[in-house]
């Protein structure tokens, strides 16, 4: 009897699957049954064409990164203080903090494989960069002036730099986080240009703040004034003289509501305009 029942229980135990013969077994909920990663193929840093030579190539990838640093501690700043921050409320106004938020997150986390910048001159019309619209919406043109004039973050707040009389584009970090916000990639056709110059700025976020969360201009001035109050002049920043903020039109007329021209993609009397850009107030050129 005892011998019937070990050969009862070997045959039982023979009729049970293994786990080698139980594909689709759902005792082991967790396994990847050899599935690769979710994020498997992300980009995680900027592409550069190779019509960049290596000078080229390694003030680009330092310009990045330090457009990174600036926008990753913008977002930094809006998380620490919220809406109560005074350069969030000078910015931005009474606007929530999720869109600011995220415009610079997407710089710094966002995937980067929709994104290439190049060296070269394909369509004919370099002066100091451009995004290449409709040519290419994923390319971004940097031109020779760019590597004559731009600066690192760590010269912010020396050689008579201030947030409200220089240039966005005095340092590559918010020169590149402009034309990075042209690719919808990053920008996905919502950050756009509604407000031009410091002056123009300020009033948006007094009169139309809806639009300061996803202005390019915008974007740029609060980030270098959060970096500089924060990090370049602990405690006390460089913003600059701080003007009253009538309407733009009056603004105009008025001599020293005028921001300064700096180094800027700002064109000389004896050369033409290219035809993909405008200048703005105080001289700078934007080319789209």
């Amino acid at each position: 009897m005892l011998l019937l029942n070990l050969v009862l229980s070997a045959v039982a135990a023979a009729a049970l699957p293994t786990p080698e013969s139980s594909e689709g077994n759902q005792s082991q909920p967790f396994s990847q049954n050899g599935l690769a990663p979710w994020n498997a193929g992300a980009v995680n840093r900027f592409p550069i064409h190779s019509s960049c030579n290596s000078t080229q190539r390694r003030q680009i990838e330092l310009g990045l990164n330090e457009t990174i640093t600036l926008a990753e501690h913008a977002k930094s700043h809006i998380l620490r203080w919220s809406n109560e921050s005074a350069i969030y409320k000078k910015y931005f106004g009474d606007s929530p903090t999720m869109e600011a938020i995220g415009a610079y997150d997407i710089v710094v986390n966002g995937d980067k494989k929709d994104i290439l910048f190049r060296c070269d001159n394909p369509d004919g019309n370099c002066w100091a960069g451009h995004w290449r619209g409709t040519n290419a919406t994923d390319e971004t043109v940097i031109c020779d002036l760019s590597y004559e004039t731009r600066r690192s973050l760590s010269t912010m707040c020396g050689l008579g730099y201030t947030v409200s009389d220089s240039e966005t584009n005095t340092f590559w970090a918010a020169d590149l986080l402009h034309r990075l916000y042209h690719v919808p990639a990053i920008g996905q056709n919502w950050i756009d240009h509604f407000a031009d110059g410091y002056e123009e700025v300020i009033d948006q976020a007094k009169k139309n703040a809806t639009l300061a969360t996803h202005d390019s201009e915008t974007l740029q001035y609060f980030a270098l004034e959060a970096y500089a109050y924060d990090i370049s002049a602990p405690g006390i920043g460089c913003p600059g003289v701080q003007h009253e903020h009538e309407s733009h039109d009056e603004a105009t007329t008025t001599a020293e509501s005028t921001p300064t021209a700096t180094t800027a993609d700002k064109p000389s009397s004896t050369q033409d305009v290219p035809a993909n850009c405008h200048t703005h107030e105080g001289g700078e050129l934007h080319c789209t």
